[in-house]
């Protein structure tokens, strides 16, 4: 399937249903549809062809979103650019795309002008809220377009450029279908979904949105993030489904609000992205409810290669598995999941390993980039950077980024498992684990705190708690607290800038 068929299939059960909401005003599915004709007639009068790039810069906006399904029924290939980046990075993605067209919001016009000049291949640049800019592009097409995609490419989607040179991900309609079609076995969908999306379009949020579009769902939009107007929203549009990082959930945990918020129209609370204290996990599913739903995957396999369903946070008997939430939940129906070590050969249950998965959710591969595609793909599988282990009872448990294990004194000390630690003190907001280097010890670990609001804490005490729990070996020998962690646009704690900030 093309992005756009999803919108299609959408519309053919009700034309006139609700398709977009944004600050309380709808488009339907047929205005949608209406509209990403009349945006992928006007590419084609630029001069785009099936198969050429075409970029859209923006935050969450329908327009935007209407946008990618313009690109997908002119056959083009959809790259989304993240507002939040630098501009030298965002140059780097266009050129590595090689994208011929740019649509962008006014907001970020001054970011334009400073790397446009820089693009060879950048032909076209339209802003799609400046109203002249706008309709002189939508009068210049003519023809109705209606392409096949071309070679199944759907989307390219840069991973960031925190090891050099940003590497561009590429994802077919293939990819996006295994990813739609897990999504749809995997979580309850009962009567028409109502999906807020809080979070990035270009990230998570986004790529959700095609399985509601395909049951004819609604699709909320909030521009900016604010943990307060989502619980409105929640409340408001009756929605049924949603995603959030664990930072976020955090923040709506301790939201003034919550407990005064109806939430009983939620079936499904994704949480991913990083890995979820399971202490506030617990918490979460006590006061928002039994609809907590995990699923784990990476922009080169999308979303779906583990899941945990909301029933599976829960025993036979009603009570919940606490034992569960530390994991990932289980392979989904559609990837083969395995653990390898350095050498290739796969481990056993329980032993500890890269995480490696097979199947159609699997990337084409990184864009212009064979020898990263190589390595990705080395001894026949995807390899995912995750460690990890599979249980009896095929649950998979990710116990750190390879690149964030400490090694301190001659041992491994996952990260993970120290966030976890810290994040059962009841003062703790949020944290965040990292190594430095250090005379004695090689690596010292490291840990930066936030505390929750009106909270008070000793570096000492939260050493000594975390002390009883795992061991001297794993407490932290540096705790710094600090009001507020560096995040990303997504909402992860970025340990990159934490490192910087600390290092001698």
């Amino acid at each position: 399937m093309r992005l756009v068929d999803y919108l299609d299939k959408g519309a053919s059960l009700d034309p006139d249903a609700p398709c977009l909401t944004t600050d309380g005003q709808s488009v339907s599915y047929a205005e949608v549809q209406n509209l990403s004709g009349r945006i992928a007639s006007a590419l084609k009068a630029r001069g785009v062809r099936p198969g050429d790039r075409v970029a859209i810069l923006s935050a969450n906006d329908p327009t935007a979103f209407t946008c990618v399904f313009g690109i997908s029924r002119a056959g083009a290939v959809w790259c989304p650019i993240n507002p939040r980046n630098e501009a030298a990075e965002n140059r780097e993605l266009l050129d590595l795309f090689g994208c011929v067209a740019l649509i962008y919001q006014e907001p970020f016009a001054p970011l334009v002008r400073q790397i446009r000049d820089d693009l060879r291949d950048l032909t076209t640049v339209i802003c799609f809220d400046d109203d002249e800019d706008w309709n002189d592009f939508l009068d210049g097409g003519e023809e109705p377009a209606d392409e096949p995609a071309h070679d199944d490419l759907a989307m390219i989607v840069g991973t960031g450029g925190t090891t050099g040179r940003p590497k561009g991900v590429e994802l077919t309609g293939t990819n996006l279908e295994t990813m739609t079609a897990l999504t749809l076995m995997s979580y309850p969908f009962e009567g028409r979904p109502v999906y807020l999306a809080l979070a990035p379009l270009t990230h998570a949020a986004g790529v959700l949105c095609f399985p509601v579009l395909a049951l004819g769902g609604e699709v909320v939009v909030m521009r900016t993030p604010a943990v307060g107007v989502f619980l409105d929203h929640v409340q408001a549009h009756r929605v049924t489904h949603t995603f959030l990082p664990p930072t976020l959930i955090y923040m709506v945990l301790a939201h003034v609000c919550l407990d005064d918020t109806d939430l009983s129209s939620l079936q499904c609370f994704w949480y991913g992205a990083a890995p979820m204290s399971p202490a506030r996990l617990e918490e979460a599913l006590r006061r928002i409810g039994p609809v907590m739903a995990q699923l784990f995957g990476q922009t080169e396999a999308p979303m779906m290669i583990s899941t945990m369903a909301p029933r599976d946070h829960f025993r036979p008997d009603g009570m919940i598995a606490s034992e569960r939430l530390a994991s990932a939940g289980r392979p989904s129906p559609l990837c083969t999941v395995a653990i390898m070590g350095h050498d290739g050969e796969l481990k056993r249950r329980r032993e500890t390993g890269e995480i490696v998965v097979r199947g159609s959710l699997v990337m084409r591969g990184y864009h212009r980039d064979p020898a990263a595609t190589a390595a990705a793909s080395a001894h026949g599988w995807h390899h995912t950077g995750d460690i990890g282990y599979l249980d009896e009872d095929n649950y998979l448990f990710i116990v750190d980024r390879a690149k964030d294990m400490v090694i301190t004194g001659g041992f491994n000390v996952y990260s993970t498992e120290v966030e976890q630690a810290i994040m059962q003190h009841p003062a703790v907001q949020d944290c965040a684990v990292i190594g430095l280097p250090d005379d004695k010890w090689g690596e010292r670990v490291t840990a930066v705190v936030q505390l929750r609001m009106g909270r008070t804490v000793a570096p000492a005490e939260i050493g000594a708690f975390v002390r009883e729990r795992i061991g001297a070996v794993k407490t932290p020998k540096q705790i710094e607290i600090w009001p507020d962690l560096p995040r990303s646009k997504v909402g992860k704690v970025l340990k990159r800038d934490i490192r910087a900030t600390l290092m001698p």
